[in-house]
């Protein structure tokens, strides 16, 4: 997606928003929110329409930090780099992967704010939800995630997929991130729809929003 392009934010998507200005701070003086899911279910859409929901609120993507070499082993690169930082008050200082390139760029800022929107595979792992004020799982199953995400890419991307796909799995496995999800965002025809998430349920599918319209058919 165009990274200049803010969606619209649907009626669901506002009201998130305000529940998420009213949560105390996890990370400093900073809501850090956790936007996690299988790739290719949505999440950078979302997250951009969240952050414009959230009055231009930085979103820090994991491809940023992730690499071809480290798929899923970018944790001490983000707590050092970005948490540490934003957990003292301070800007902090990450240098973006090029994934055509195939190499890390030039350092960016990222200063604390009221929200910054963490987005990506890993969003919700172990050792980095305490340090999360909310976290978000995109419900999308594996298999239609994926099918959605070799789709988007195309041929061009057919390796890098076949390395993904048991490397997402494996990691899944050990460090789940869904049963710890306070909330559950489902893509529709027309918006999203906000459930309550496994970690503080009080009834299969409680919506805790007016959705933006027909369910999505899969």
């Amino acid at each position: 997606m165009n990274p200049s392009f803010r969606p619209a934010p649907g009626p669901a998507v506002r009201d998130l928003a305000a529940r998420i200005r009213g949560l105390p701070p996890a990370c400093g003086p900073v809501r850090l929110v956790g936007v996690d899911g299988h790739a290719g279910s949505g999440k950078s859409t979302f997250a951009e329409e969240l952050a414009t929901a959230l009055d231009g609120a930085p979103v820090l993507r994991i491809d940023d930090v992730a690499s071809h070499d480290a798929l899923f082993d970018w944790t001490g690169r983000l707590l050092d780099q970005v948490i540490t930082p934003l957990s003292r008050g301070r800007t902090a200082h990450y240098a973006p992967y090029d994934w055509r390139a195939r190499r890390f760029g030039s350092p960016r800022a990222l200063p604390p704010a009221p929200v910054i929107l963490l987005e990506g595979v890993g969003a919700g792992r172990r050792a980095l939800r305490p340090h999360l004020a909310l976290l978000l799982w995109m419900e999308l199953t594996r298999e239609e995630s994926w099918a959605r995400g070799r789709s988007r890419d195309g041929e061009e991307q057919r390796e890098f997929w076949d390395g993904w796909a048991p490397a997402e799995r494996r990691h899944f496995a050990a460090d789940p991130s869904r049963p710890f999800a306070d909330l559950l965002v489902r893509q529709r025809e027309k918006g999203y729809e906000v459930l309550t998430g496994p970690a503080d349920a009080v009834g299969p599918d409680q919506p805790l929003t007016h959705g933006d319209g027909p369910p999505a058919v899969c």
